[in-house]
């Protein structure tokens, strides 16, 4: 047994044992403060004490060394032994011992202070576009990703965003949330706040009748937007040109500077009236003197109404031609049915209005009068004519261009009550006509298609006489009683009562029978008919 350790006390060796006059406790007492204090989650300066393929060894005072990363210096390549960084304390002592630190973590907090400082005092801060990214673009400030959305980059739309990729611009931070680090961002709102101040300068000045500089912002179908330097106005379309516009795109290009005049605004100046036409004389202040009532022209159909239509005979100075002015005939009521927009035309002024800036137009009046050779025609001659238009009450129909007439309704038929006058033709068809009546200062004609052939009512006069016996069928049931068809096509009515059969029963439509003739009116043309008079009368007889 080895005699070298007889003398240990190993009671003093439990309990506080002095070295040198300084017992243990005093001794870690002494240790920790050489070693400095630190925390967890805590940012810290330390010193590079060695650098080497994968690590970077750095000294923050305590009693070890702490380990980063190279990959987190990939950017600092003059990183070198004895520069001093700023690092963030993730764990003073890991499983292993290790004390666990990190540069890049260090950094961010710095950062993510910065961002926090810039927010609550409304900072306007640099960023660099990094790249484009769905909805927007991802900046970075202060060394952290932000998200810059579409709609905040600019106040105007953005047609490519590519343009704005490795750009530094300003910006202010809009929000961000704490928990998720996200943080959205805005230079709109700089250029908002700049125009906001703009805008009021420019409204403050503005008068009616000023001219001013803007570029064209937007166009839709009804007007242009005009940017004004930080205020907008309107060009309504009717404004743009003394012309005929058809789309505001005609006369303006969007980014387009253009020159405008304030037309008006509200007493808040909210919305600004500009005109772009109100720069040029009006065309109507230079119309050419020689244009007098019956002057000939030309020009361009720019609308069509249903009473007339506008013929644009140079920019800004239209004609009206009235649908009354466009054809000698009478049957046209509708002006879409004779010219169309685009069509090319020359006509007559009619008149002409310098001041109030009208002209009436005609196209008739370029071709005779054909009523002017009426005398042609004489009453009771016979004409073909072609059928123009129904109404419920005759027919309208064209001898000639520029020369109607009418034929009633109760003129088509001699026999047949026509009810309509499509039983009788059609529209566009030929029809023979007599000439009843001439109206020369009405400009009328009318006709009658019945008397072309001769009044059939004479013989039927002796054809069905009173009591005279005929076959006839039902074509016509309602409740007052039956039409009946007879023949050589003549119609005769018989009352309810005149249509009971022998056995009781009333007669059907579509059914032939023998029927009396109980009453004849030549001047009326009327023909009253009995079928249950023919075995009543039998009956009669038979009892006598």
């Amino acid at each position: 047994m080895n005699n070298t350790n007889i003398n240990f006390n190993w009671d003093t060796s439990e309990k506080e044992e002095i070295y040198n006059g300084i017992n243990r406790d005093q001794l870690i007492e002494i240790y920790n403060q050489s070693v400095g204090k630190i925390s967890n989650n805590e940012v810290v300066t330390g010193k590079i004490v060695s650098i080497s393929k994968k690590e970077v060894f750095i000294d923050i005072g305590y009693k070890s060394n702490g380990i980063v990363s190279a990959s987190e210096f990939r950017y600092c390549s003059d990183l070198k032994v004895g520069d001093k960084i700023d690092v963030y304390i993730e764990n003073q002592e890991d499983k292993k011992g290790q004390l666990l630190i990190s540069h890049k973590k260090a950094c961010f907090i710095h950062s993510w202070n910065k961002v926090n400082e810039a927010f609550k005092n409304n900072k306007i801060i640099n960023g660099y576009i990094k790249c484009r990214t769905k909805g927007g673009m991802i900046v970075d400030i202060f060394g952290i990703e932000a998200f810059l959305p579409g709609s905040q980059i600019d106040v105007k739309p953005i047609r490519d965003y590519d343009l704005f990729v490795d750009k530094t611009m300003e910006f202010k931070i809009v929000k961000i949330s704490q928990e998720s680090k996200n943080i959205v961002i805005s230079h709109k709102i700089l250029i908002e706040a700049e125009m906001e101040q703009q805008k009021k300068d420019i409204i403050s000045k503005l008068e009616k009748g000023q001219i001013l500089d803007g570029m064209v912002k937007n166009i839709t179908n009804y007007g242009v937007f005009i940017d004004l330097g930080g205020v907008d106005g309107l060009i309504h379309i009717t404004d743009l040109s003394w012309g005929r516009v058809s789309h505001p795109e005609e006369i303006v290009k969007l980014d387009e500077k253009i020159s405008v005049v304030i037309l008006d605004f509200d007493d808040e100046k909210k919305r600004i009236a500009l005109g772009l036409k109100q720069l040029t004389a009006h065309p109507w202040d230079n119309i050419n003197e020689n244009l007098k009532t019956g002057s000939t022209v030309s020009g361009k159909v720019v609308v069509v109404t249903d009473y007339g239509a506008f013929v644009e005979i140079s920019p800004g100075i239209e004609g009206l031609i009235h649908v009354s002015e466009m054809t000698w005939s009478q049957h046209l009521k509708n002006a879409q049915e004779y010219i169309q927009v685009g069509e090319k035309v020359e006509a007559i002024i009619l008149s002409i209005d310098r001041e109030e800036r009208k002209m009436a137009l005609g196209l008739k009046q370029l071709k005779d009068d054909p009523w002017k050779n009426i005398d042609k025609y004489a009453v009771g001659d016979n004409h073909t004519a072609k059928v123009r238009n129904f109404t419920n009450f005759g027919i309208f129909v064209e001898m000639e261009g520029g020369i109607d007439g009418l034929i009633h309704i109760s003129d088509l038929s001699w026999t047949k009550k026509i009810k309509h006058p499509s039983e009788i033709t059609s529209i566009g068809n030929n029809i023979d006509v007599k000439i009843l009546e001439i109206d020369k200062e009405n400009r009328r004609l009318f006709l009658g298609h019945k008397q072309i052939k001769e009044n059939p009512w004479d013989t039927f006069e002796t054809i069905f006489t009173i009591g005279s016996i005929h076959k006839g069928t039902v074509v016509e049931l309602f409740d007052k009683g039956a039409v009946i068809s007879l023949p050589y096509e003549v119609e005769g009515f018989a009352t309810p009562k005149h249509l009971v059969k022998e056995d009781g029963s009333q007669a059907s439509l579509n059914e032939t029978l023998n029927f009396k003739i109980i009453e004849f009116n030549k001047d009326t043309r009327r023909i009253i008919l009995s079928h249950s008079r023919i075995f009543e009368d039998k009956q009669k007889k038979e009892k006598i």
